[in-house]
């Protein structure tokens, strides 16, 4: 009983924090809000939480990291896949071998293999987090997608050199051949069973539907348990669960694309998937925070076995830690300039340097999240001969430190970085977002003559069902009539706010009617939510 009142009272904390968030004075990022809320917790309480660290991992990570798969845009992925990549896999590296031979020279008593550790677990990054600040400062699209590309991919390199790292110290051996084909299977190994296990279950999932129906929650509880039989059937064969989550979502987009999921599914799983991503990261964060006060206090101890005491080292060494982390992130940003301008000039390209604010900016999107909190708790607490495992308190605080020290960074610095900047503007995506609507447009005359030419559904009342087609015909005519310049593509989107708010207007009139008929008893409330309901969908095209 008790188990349940501690995950209850997380998610009314969670809860709260959505609220406050937007009471609050000061304009602060939602994680940092609920680390305090936590923090809040430990202080007024003398309940705290005791985590299974490898069912706190299992639980959070596979479902975060399959969304992040499953929703990022593909597009930007393919092409910006060359900065993507430089950060998710090179400045990883990087990362981990300057951060951990750092940490190391700070504090000698500490292993060489946990100074890796802590380096690895750190260098993930989170994109919800910088969403978050986003949503108050213009941050440039193709940044954000970068940063979401990199996310995705270096959530993955960033836990497996984790998990290396923790072998390493807990066996005292390492082997680079060895650790190389480990990884060449955890890899290969976690994105085919990933893949396999998404696309094995989409499959079953269309072939029992289209022979024997479906309930409405069946598709949702199916993705739901997708991203934990993905993990599990890789970490029993011995690959990357992480990876295999990852890929599973990316499997999952793909096969969502195949278009045969209902409107009223795709409705109700994203909204499902929401509020599991809020509650989630929210309670990762709240559970950060309601820890932060006893690892504060046990790393005291830890660092004592290096020589110093008080809080005042543990300072010290967080904020050097986070100084080497942004660091390390601004050279390797000023590198992977310099090998791109070389690249294009070889290529007879004419190199566009972005601002320097831009490029100060990327050192401060290295904003750390659940991924880093969900991994630094699964350190193991003895190693193999009984003994403690070598500095846990120190690395969980550190590491924390990072979640917390990023989100301040970037709450506050990129506020001042990016407001006013002047960015080329991207007209791509409204390009692409007017063709696409005009295509539609063609392709719904086709499908409305194909009808009635064959008499689908037909009323039989041949009055009633030209007047029908008449006037579906005449908005989709007047989609297309916007004609080719974007001059008329704008007049057409000007047109469509203005329907846009009256529809709004009409749907509200609508769904209070029904409201007052059912309070007044002259309507049943069945059949008013039917209806409202299938206003929601209307507006909810309109939102």
């Amino acid at each position: 009983m008790h188990s349940i009142e501690i995950v209850l009272t997380m998610l009314l904390l969670v809860l709260a924090s959505g609220y406050l968030v937007r009471v609050l004075p000061i304009a602060l990022p939602l994680p940092l809000v609920q680390i305090a809320l936590g923090a809040g917790v430990a202080a007024f309480s003398s309940h705290g939480v005791r985590l299974d660290p490898d069912l706190f991992f299992v639980l959070f990570l596979p479902p975060l990291l399959f969304l992040d798969g499953w929703r990022i845009p593909k597009d930007g992925l393919l092409h910006d896949a060359r900065p993507i990549l430089q950060l998710a896999f090179g400045l990883v590296v990087f990362t981990v071998l300057g951060v951990g031979l750092f940490v190391h020279w700070l504090v000698p008593a500490m292993p060489l293999a946990v100074a890796f550790a802590l380096a690895a677990i750190v260098s993930p990054t989170d994109p919800l987090a910088v969403a978050a600040i986003a949503q108050r400062v213009p941050v440039p699209r193709r940044l954000l997608h970068i940063l979401e590309g990199e996310s995705l991919l270096n959530d993955a390199s960033g836990l497996v050199c984790f998990r290396f790292a923790v072998v390493a110290a807990m066996t005292g051996q390492f082997s680079l051949w060895s650790a190389s084909l480990s990884f060449v299977w955890l890899a290969v190994g976690g994105i085919a069973i990933g893949t396999a296990v998404s696309w094995g279950l989409s499959r079953s999932h269309r072939l029992l539907t289209r022979r024997f129906g479906q309930d409405a929650g069946l598709p949702v509880l199916g993705s739901l348990l997708t991203p934990f039989g993905a993990y599990l059937a890789a970490e029993h064969l011995g690959a990357s669960g992480i990876l295999a989550a990852v890929a599973a979502g990316v499997m999952m987009s793909y096969a969502e694309l195949a278009g045969v999921a209902p409107a009223t599914t795709r409705l109700q799983r994203a909204a499902v998937w929401d509020s599991v991503q809020f509650a989630l990261n929210g309670t990762a964060f709240v559970v950060l925070g309601e820890q932060l006060p006893g690892i504060l206090a046990q790393a005291g101890a830890s660092v004592a076995q290096s020589g110093h005491k008080g809080l005042g080292w543990l300072l010290v060494l967080a904020l050097a830690l986070n100084f080497a982390l942004a660091g390390l992130r601004l050279l390797w940003t000023l590198a992977s300039l310099h090998v791109d301008t070389w690249l294009l000039r070889r290529g007879g390209q004419a190199p566009t340097r972005p601002s320097w604010r831009l490029v100060l900016a990327m050192s401060l999107t290295g904003v750390r999240g659940a991924v880093t909190l969900a991994g630094v708790l699964t350190l193991p607490l003895a190693l193999g001969d009984g003994r403690p495992f070598p500095f846990r308190e120190l690395v969980i605080f550190l590491a924390m430190s990072v979640i917390v020290f990023s989100l301040l960074a970037a709450s506050f610095g990129l506020p001042r970085l990016l407001v006013g900047l002047q960015v080329p503007p991207e007209p791509h995506p409204r390009r692409q977002e007017d063709l696409a609507r005009r295509l539609a447009a063609k392709a719904a005359l086709a499908e409305i003559e194909r009808v009635r030419h064959a008499g689908e559904g037909s009323s039989g009342d041949a009055q009633i069902e030209a007047a029908a087609a008449t006037r579906v015909i005449e908005i989709y005519q007047r989609r297309l009539g916007g004609g080719d310049t974007e001059i008329d593509a704008q007049l057409l989107r000007r047109a469509d706010e203005a329907e846009r708010r009256l529809r709004l207007a009409a749907l509200r009139g609508e769904r209070a009617e029904l409201f007052a008929l059912a309070r007044a008893g002259r309507l049943a409330d069945d059949v008013a939510r039917r209806l409202v309901r299938e206003i929601d969908f209307v507006e909810s095209r309109y939102l």
